[in-house]
């Protein structure tokens, strides 16, 4: 157990996610009860507050009244991409000072803080920088228990079954396109795109649409063109693990066009990242890149680019792009994530006590089992098995395959 004049420490780190309040909340709510005497602290703004040494101390009404944190979205101590490993960026930044290591200012300000355990909660970036930085202490004579929270919307964490805000993320973009969807009654040939958050993984665009069509059925429609169901319906799904033949989809989508006077697409925001930016690349065009290298979509625009090429291939007479990651990743977690963020953030807290350090999940390889995965077996980039027979089905059902 750890001593009594230990601290415990939390941060949140990458995009948000409908997680991170709650975990935050959960996990003060946890250790309150387990080690009521322990102060727990937490880094603003993740990576970038340990570096630069901003904490708040969680107060006792804090603690007292933790529960109303799990009903928030965001997340209450902030977030940031930093990448501890990219030593130019974190200067660039004005984080550390020229020939500072920012692993080794890391770790001097837990040691300072006398920091015992550290809860990290974030993708696979934040997770594979808090198994350096706990291994770097490690090395320097400085035991600290370093416990990960998987958060990301795009469920692509191997070998992470489930992350933390997937499933409420998912809810949350099939109730922001039911308002959008409405608007295939602004003109004639109306072309709609719903993009959806998900940079190599299409799961939360697939799983956004499944979610959508779910509540389609519980909608009532008319028999005719006024108010047919299919004129709502989506009529098209591109994510990066399925190569999209442009000519067959043109074909199928102009005679949809022809038939009910509007197409509706759901696009995964890496669908054809590639190929965007070998286009820019090609006119000598800069593409732009966080510290992690990704490339930053948003400057990049996928939906844009779809909507010009599909705008001509379809004689669209409007064109409507809609992005839901914002109102999706931003809002509080649904019970089936709160039930499953309230059972990590218990186990975590063992985890912690006990001075077991890894990522607590859904373990895939063991029978989707609440584990403490190992930092070393956590990965970026599982991409969405499109095999998976209720992706299948809804693609046949939607006519995109036969």
């Amino acid at each position: 157990m750890a001593e009594k004049k230990d601290r415990i420490a939390l941060l949140t780190s990458g995009g948000i996610a409908p997680c991170l309040s709650a975990s935050i909340g959960s996990l003060i709510k946890e250790y309150s009860e387990l080690v009521p005497d322990l102060e727990i602290i937490g880094y603003l703004n993740g990576y970038k507050g340990l570096l630069i040494g901003n904490r708040i101390i969680i107060s006792d009404e804090v603690r007292k009244h933790a529960d109303l944190l799990c009903k928030y979205g965001g997340s209450v101590i902030g977030n940031s991409r930093v990448k501890l490993t990219n030593v130019a960026d974190c200067v660039k930044k004005g984080y550390i000072q020229e020939g500072e290591n920012p692993l080794q200012v890391a770790a001097e300000q837990l040691i300072k803080d006398n920091v015992s355990i550290l809860h990290t909660i974030g993708g696979d970036d934040t997770n594979i920088m808090a198994s350096q930085l706990s291994s770097y202490l490690e090395m320097n004579g400085y035991e600290l228990t370093v416990v990960g929270l998987p958060k990301t919307v795009d469920n692509d964490v191997i070998p992470i079954h489930q992350t933390l805000g997937a499933v409420t993320a998912a809810e949350q973009g099939a109730i922001f396109f039911e308002n959008v969807a409405n608007e295939n009654t602004t003109s004639s040939r109306q072309l709609l795109i719903h993009e959806v958050m998900g940079r190599h993984c299409g799961w939360l665009t697939a799983a956004t649409a499944r979610e959508y069509r779910k509540r389609l059925e519980k909608k009532k429609f008319l028999p005719d063109i006024l108010l047919a169901r299919e004129r709502w319906d989506i009529d098209a799904i591109y994510i990066p693990e399925m190569n999209i033949d442009i000519d067959e989809e043109e074909e199928r989508l102009n005679r949809l066009m022809d038939e009910k006077d509007s197409v509706t697409v759901f696009l995964s925001e890496g669908a054809g990242t590639e190929t965007i930016v070998a286009e820019m690349e090609a006119k000598g065009e800069t593409v732009y890149r966080d510290a992690f290298g990704h490339v930053r979509l948003d400057e990049l625009n996928p939906g844009l680019w779809f909507a010009r090429r599909f705008k001509t291939m379809l004689k669209a007479d409007k064109v409507l792009v809609q992005k839901s990651g914002y109102f999706a990743r931003s809002a509080p977690p649904n019970k089936e994530d709160l039930d499953l963020i309230k059972r990590t953030c218990k186990m975590s807290a063992q985890c912690g006590l006990n001075g077991e350090s890894g990522v607590v999940a859904l373990d895939e390889e063991h029978n989707n089992e609440l584990r403490c995965i190992d930092f070393s077996r956590i990965k970026r980039g599982r991409a969405f098995d499109t095999q998976q027979k209720w992706f299948q089905d809804m693609l046949i059902d939607i006519g995109q395959i036969r």
